[in-house]
């Protein structure tokens, strides 16, 4: 089964039938088209007892509603048709969705899977990232920008300006807010189950360098920021390097269970999706999830 988002932003009817085009020439393909908010975790769910596999063709919200679908057994491939694409591109698959079609029906023709772990908050999976705080916030405030006519989200241009905004708003200060259990108080928490944890266009952002999608959970969470913070923990983002010795920020790796309860209630975001807000939240590794595609 193919699941696509029609209103993802790189999403056309000609790349549709461009993918399709691909994918038939390995498989039988029936082609879904998702139409209203958890659509596409009923279609996985439907499809793990009708298919011998699942595509989807979307952005990152419709990767994570469709994993929160999955049975465990029937193996996942991801086309890039979002703005940032996360989870095909820390995969290792090309930016291009034809191109990535023709890897992931070379895979499915081959049998060629990885197993990989998946992240849950509070009962709800994700794939590659979460947090309370920062993100959470981000995430939020790109969401209030709405849609485009064409029902496109805001893309990488308009986050990075709503994280300056952000920035400027607080000047760049961030007092701890949060206590995560037997690790201490932070001002805000980053969860990932991969690295890099997203991307600024092409620019990889490693702000859990160490975090391995066969592995369990990593985290980071700095104990508090002040303006003059803001260019050192950039530049461990971007290099990669830094923040896992950095004397101001908690980390941990290869974690099964983390819990954290915030002071007030905090935004919480997994995958880019808004979580509302918490209280509290437990994050859990869920090993060997999941067979994808690549």
């Amino acid at each position: 089964m193919l699941i696509v988002n029609p209103y993802s932003t790189q999403v056309t009817g000609e790349r549709i039938e461009a993918v399709e085009g691909v994918l038939r020439e390995h498989v039988e393909l029936r082609t879904e088209f998702t139409q209203r908010p958890g659509h596409a975790t009923e279609l996985a769910a439907e499809a793990a007892s009708v298919a011998d596999a699942i595509v989807v063709f979307s952005g990152d919200g419709t990767y994570n509603e469709a994993l929160n679908g999955a049975d465990g057994a029937v193996p996942f491939g991801f086309l890039p048709g979002g703005g940032t694409s996360v989870l095909p591109r820390a995969l290792g698959l090309p930016r291009d969705p034809i191109a990535a079609a023709r890897l992931v029906g070379s895979a499915l023709a081959g049998h060629r899977e990885r197993r990989i772990s998946l992240g849950a908050v509070n009962g709800r999976r994700f794939c590659f990232s979460a947090g309370i705080g920062f993100d959470g916030e981000a995430v939020r405030r790109l969401n209030e920008l709405g849609r485009g006519p064409d029902g496109v989200r805001p893309g990488d241009v308009a986050f990075l300006r709503m994280v300056g905004r952000m920035l400027l708003e607080r000047r760049g200060r961030w007092d701890q807010q949060l206590e995560i259990e037997g690790v201490g108080r932070a001002a805000f928490i980053f969860v990932a189950n991969c690295d890099p944890y997203s991307y600024a266009g092409s620019i990889p952002l490693h702000i859990a360098p160490e975090a391995r999608f066969e592995l369990g959970l990593d985290l980071i969470a700095p104990t508090r920021v002040r303006a003059r913070d803001v260019p050192r923990l950039l530049t461990y983002i971007v290099r990669g390097h830094g923040q896992i010795e950095a004397g101001d920020i908690l980390t941990a790796h290869d974690l099964d269970r983390i819990e954290v309860r915030c002071d007030t209630p905090l935004p919480l975001q997994a995958d880019g999706e808004d979580l509302g807000d918490v209280e509290t939240a437990v994050f859990e590794a869920e090993r060997d999830a999941v067979s994808v595609l690549v």
